[in-house]
């Protein structure tokens, strides 16, 4: 055994030892070639040969990480989404002076040598030997190609990586075995081609063409000798070399590769001499990666995408499978976002609420008939900063969304209005609708009864204490009378309301099912926008409800198209209970709570919705060919009382489902149809025994678009920014907290009853 040598350092023979080990033994092995070192090797040798021999011979090549492009309908990028930023090209779209800088500077023999280059191990060995050290490697542009494709294996992976990127005999030795497999199979151009595609240049960039872009936002094709010679050099080690942090050192490093190029003969002393002369001219893109950089406020439909492809099972069996897909990237998305309806709604969502407020909007805005949805944005932008989120509040908790979603107010009731007509009580139904009165009870439900309790029972009152019935549903519709929807699902049960919901794909943000108690009727489960456009997208589209779609096509790699997740088209209702509703809720924008909403140049029909307390304010609309959902409210865990309260720069004595989120949803909808065709609905009579001379609301036709209703002088009818000025809530009737089927709660009334957190959660 060689002795150290007096300064601590290790003999020649030793030094041999140690970098034959690690990158020659098996290749001069293969080769039948003797070197003077290998004897020492003994016993190792012998173990590193058994193990080369055990190697599988053919290699997996998986297909390189690159950017995902997501577009909208019309061909318009979103944004780019990447787990690594690289664009595979053509050797022919390389610049030849980034072919021969990369040879020059990494392997200069390797149009002369196999996978094994000799003589450069016999260099490197001689030199590593004379300075104490391993200063010097022997790898191939084939080895290092190697060695990349096995940390692009590992993706994620911490494990794998550690294995692919771990000193050792055995990893030196498999990468030689595949070398001699991917030098035999590929050839040296191919290999070149690769090599230029799949290796690290710093700054996020993986490849040579998103290097060129980075560093000098031009094409790899477009890379002149500096430029050539400057990424060149940072293949050894992106971070030392990074020209963005360390010029200096860059420049050493770019005017080491121009001398190397010039000893090769790759060009001219005089042309290296030039190039060093120059500065850098970086002109330096910024990393463009995610939804974080999606435009015209697009962040959480692009987002959307991504949670779509992460959790549906068409684009594979498993989590683990979708995510490898996502993360190897490649792919061109076009989605079904409308530039004009995007644009639309991030418009009025800035005219109308500020991204400071203390409250926040979000709106999504759904095809008919398709379940396209063409419009999605929000006032908190998607991102990391004061007053940016990345909780999606127009989606439910599975898809990025808030935990619980928002509690509905009365844009639940028309389903309660859908179910009775289904169970087959007239459009003509009367109530008494008191002012406030205790729930009825019992109330049936899918599995029993609900029942109030008897020495505390829980009560239910209406906006003001002017409305008292009896009423009608036309009327109580119009003008969202609570008691009168109490009573409708006390008589009609719980269960046909549910079942009708879950129809309409209503289901709670938080992919619990719908509680079966009769407060449900006046909106005490959290929903999300999107949930509620598409809902209402049902009755416009006469009864078939669709299950909503983001993504109208996908393209791989290579030109090769993937399947994409469809919209599931079903009969909800029949045909003749959706123009009922229909011509009901035609009535709130014209006469009712929603008249502020109501649009002048189509037919239009919505409800309203505001929640206790005002935390939550709804406008859910729809015209024949559009449906959309505007909430307003708290965007944090602490709710805000909107109450004296400033929204996009305009006071509010008392937040109404009419007054703000109404405004939006019209000017909302109003871009997003602008030169779209006008259909009316089809309308039905309604017969009112004790009104004959009522004007009809419809005659069983096309519903016309009408004159604007003009707005009532103060003190007149609702419908203004006060609706019901006289309004008085009763002393204890709302409390706090999620109530238990019987109407009770740790903290007060909840869900089941009249008080609390859905006791009565509308003012209409």
């Amino acid at each position: 055994m060689g002795k150290k040598r007096s300064g601590g350092g290790l003999t020649t023979t030793q030094q041999a030892a140690k970098f034959l080990g690690v990158s020659v033994l098996a290749g001069a092995v293969l080769a039948g070639i003797a070197l003077p070192a290998a004897g020492v090797l003994g016993l190792a040798a012998k173990g590193s040969v058994e193990g080369f021999d055990e190697i599988p011979a053919n290699m997996k090549t998986p297909p390189l990480s690159e950017r995902t492009t997501i577009l909208d309908v019309k061909g318009n990028e979103i944004a780019k989404i990447y787990s690594r930023d690289r664009t595979v090209v053509d050797l022919a779209d390389i610049s030849p002076y980034m072919q021969k800088a990369i040879v020059a500077i990494e392997d200069a023999r390797f149009y002369e040598h196999g996978a094994v280059d000799l003589k450069g191990v016999l260099r490197a060995l001689n030199k590593n030997a004379q300075s104490g050290g391993v200063s010097e490697g022997a790898s191939t542009l084939t080895q290092q190609y190697v060695k990349n494709v096995f940390i692009e294996e590992a993706g994620n992976d911490s494990d794998k990586f550690a294995a692919a990127t771990e000193q050792s005999v055995g990893r030196k030795i498999k990468e030689l075995k595949y070398a001699i497999q991917v030098e035999k199979e590929l050839g040296k151009k191919r290999i070149l081609q690769n090599y230029l595609n799949i290796t690290f240049f710093g700054q996020q960039a993986y490849g040579v063409e998103a290097a060129a872009q980075r560093y000098f936002s031009k094409s790899a094709k477009d890379l002149n000798l500096e430029q050539s010679a400057l990424l060149a050099g940072l293949v050894q080690s992106p971070s030392r070399y990074d020209p963005v942090n360390d010029p200096r050192e860059a420049t050493k490093r770019r005017n080491m590769v121009l001398k190397r190029m010039a000893d090769v003969k790759d060009i001219t002393p005089q042309q290296a001499e030039a190039a060093r002369k120059k500065p850098l001219g970086l002109k330096v893109s910024e990393p463009k990666n995610g939804c974080i950089t999606a435009v015209h406020g697009a962040g959480f439909f692009c987002d959307y995408v991504r949670q779509t492809f992460l959790t549906n099972p068409v684009f594979g069996k498993t989590s683990k499978e979708r995510a490898k897909r996502w993360n190897q990237g490649g792919l061109t998305i076009r989605t079904t976002l409308d530039p004009r309806a995007q644009n639309s709604v991030q418009k009025s969502i800035t005219d109308h609420v500020y991204q400071t407020d203390s409250v926040a909007t979000a709106v999504t805005l759904v095809e008919p008939g398709s379940g396209r949805v063409v419009g999605m944005g929000q006032s908190r932008p998607y991102g990391f900063g004061d007053n940016e989120t990345q909780i999606n509040l127009s989606a439910d908790r599975k898809m990025g969304g808030s935990n619980y979603g928002f509690q509905t107010g009365s844009t639940f009731k028309p389903i309660t209005a859908a179910a009775a007509l289904e169970k087959g009580k007239p459009p003509h139904q009367e109530y008494s609708s008191p002012y406030e009165m205790e729930y009825p009870s019992p109330v049936a439900t899918c599995k029993g009864h609900w029942r109030n309790d008897e020495n505390d029972p829980a009560t239910v009152a209406n906006e003001n204490r002017t409305e008292v019935g009896p009423y009608r549903m036309q009327e109580a519709t119009a003008k969202s009378v609570n008691t009168y929807f109490v009573q409708l699902i006390s008589e009609i049960g719980v269960c046909p309301v549910t079942e009708l919901a879950d129809k309409m794909g209503m289901r709670p943000a938080s992919g619990d099912k719908i509680k079966q108690v009769p407060s449900v009727t006046l909106g005490s489960e959290g929903m999300s926008p999107l949930t509620m456009a598409n809902a209402y997208a049902t009755f416009a589209n006469r009864g078939i409800y669709c299950t909503p779609v983001f993504i109208d096509s996908i393209t791989g790699p290579g030109g090769k198209k993937l399947k994409v997740p469809e919209s599931s088209c079903s009969r909800a209702m029949s045909t003749k209970t959706a123009d009922t509703i229909n011509t009901l809720l035609r009535g709130v924008v014209e006469d009712g709570t929603g008249r502020k909403a109501g649009l002048s140049s189509r037919a239009s029909a919505g409800k309203t919705g505001t929640t206790d307390e005002r935390k939550a304010a709804w406008f859910v609309g729809y015209t024949p060919n559009m449906a959309g959902a505007v909430w307003v409210g708290s965007p944090g865990p602490k709710d805000v009382e909107m109450v004296d309260i400033t929204i996009g720069g305009v006071h509010h004595e008392k937040v109404f489902g009419a007054d703000t989120p109404g405004p939006i949803w019209k000017d909302a909808m109003s871009g997003a149809l602008e030169g779209k065709p006008a259909p009316g609905f089809k309308t039905v009579h309604i017969d009112d025994p004790d009104k004959k001379k009522k004007k009809k609301p419809g005659r069983g036709d096309d519903d016309k678009p009408r004159k604007p209703h003009k707005p009532a002088r103060p003190g007149g009818d609702k419908g203004d920014d006060d609706p019901w000025p006289d309004i008085t809530i009763p002393p204890g009737v709302i409390g706090g907290g999620d109530g238990d089927s019987d109407g009770r709660s740790n903290g007060g009334r909840g869900n089941g009853g009249g008080r609390g957190n859905g006791g009565w959660p509308d003012f209409g």
